[in-house]
């Protein structure tokens, strides 16, 4: 079954490029014609690059990576917040702060001090110990990084991979990302450098509808991974250990005190026959010294008999 079909991709506009003086000749083989001064991008080819991407984020979602959204243009905003919250993932979509990636260390020290934050009652003058004014400035401060930092104040690692609307906006982020190594998947305009990108997306990411469709294949992908990720797992608990019912565990426990009460009663048997056997070991004795007087009887009777023949 097809990701997405090109009557979808005609719809959103996604064929629609840029001016052709804002080009950029690297992306010449991802262009079909020019219409009224504006590149149109063959939308063939995106089909193509859209499946390789959709495949790529699917296995390494599936494989326990995670994928960051980036998009902090206006027409991106609100697609990369409901996308990535939907399938639960990081992103990014007001300003780009520098070092998000390279620096995430500091990073991760700011997103601490957030949660701190937000575990404040700024109503509770009272019982904060603190001035109104000092509270303000706390709860000024706590929206800022709530701001900057809140969709990626669960990602407790650097991302396995970028999404990214508009690289050439988010040059910041796409520097960082090959400076770690990150795969970035990303929307390529006619005017983007596809080397920058590892799995690109030849389409517009400029219009709102583009970039809604794009960001929602890629979150599909995101949700394949996380259902193929949760299938294994979920097969492996099956096997490990499978909840047992509440009537089969009370019948193994009755089964189990049956078992330890029955070596118990066949102790005392087992001390009384061990207390037996030593008197039957005495008894013996006395029996062996009863059989030599047995004999010397009959013994002293034998000539007596012999001698009453005689006679």
């Amino acid at each position: 079954m097809a990701v997405v079909t090109t009557r979808q991709l005609l719809e959103s506009g996604v064929h629609f490029g840029h001016q052709t003086r804002r080009w950029n000749p690297k992306m010449k083989r991802f262009i079909f014609a020019e219409r009224n001064g504006i590149y149109i991008i063959d939308l063939q080819l995106s089909l193509r690059y859209i499946d390789k991407a959709y495949h790529f984020v699917k296995s390494t979602v599936a494989r326990g990576g995670q994928v960051l959204f980036v998009g902090t243009k206006k027409q991106a905003q609100e697609a990369i917040a409901d996308q990535a919250t939907r399938v639960g993932m990081p992103y990014v979509n007001q300003r780009w702060l520098g070092g998000m990636l390279t620096n995430f260390h500091t990073v991760t020290k700011r997103i601490q001090r957030l949660k701190e934050l937000e575990g404040m009652d700024f109503a509770d003058v009272p019982g904060s110990g603190l001035t109104k004014k000092e509270l303000l400035q706390l709860e000024r401060e706590k929206n800022k990084l709530a701001k900057t930092l809140g969709g990626i104040r669960d990602m407790a690692r650097t991302p396995q991979a970028v999404w990214i609307v508009d690289t050439k906006k988010e040059h910041l982020a796409v520097d960082e990302a090959r400076k770690l190594n990150i795969p970035i998947v990303g929307i390529l305009d006619t005017n983007c450098d596809p080397d920058e990108v590892d799995y690109a997306v030849p389409g517009n990411d400029d219009a709102i509808r583009s970039v809604a469709l794009l960001t929602r294949i890629i979150a599909d992908a995101v949700a394949d991974g996380l259902i193929e990720r949760s299938a294994g797992r979920g097969g492996e608990q099956a096997v490990e250990a499978e909840p047992m019912p509440d009537w089969e565990r009370e019948l193994l426990g009755a089964e189990g005190e049956a078992a330890e009460a029955a070596p118990a009663e066949e102790a005392p048997v087992a001390e009384a026959a061990a207390e037996e056997s030593p008197a039957a070991a005495e008894e013996t004795p006395a029996a062996a010294e009863e059989a030599p007087e047995a004999d010397a009887e009959a013994a002293v009777e034998a000539p007596a008999a012999e001698s009453t023949d005689a006679n």
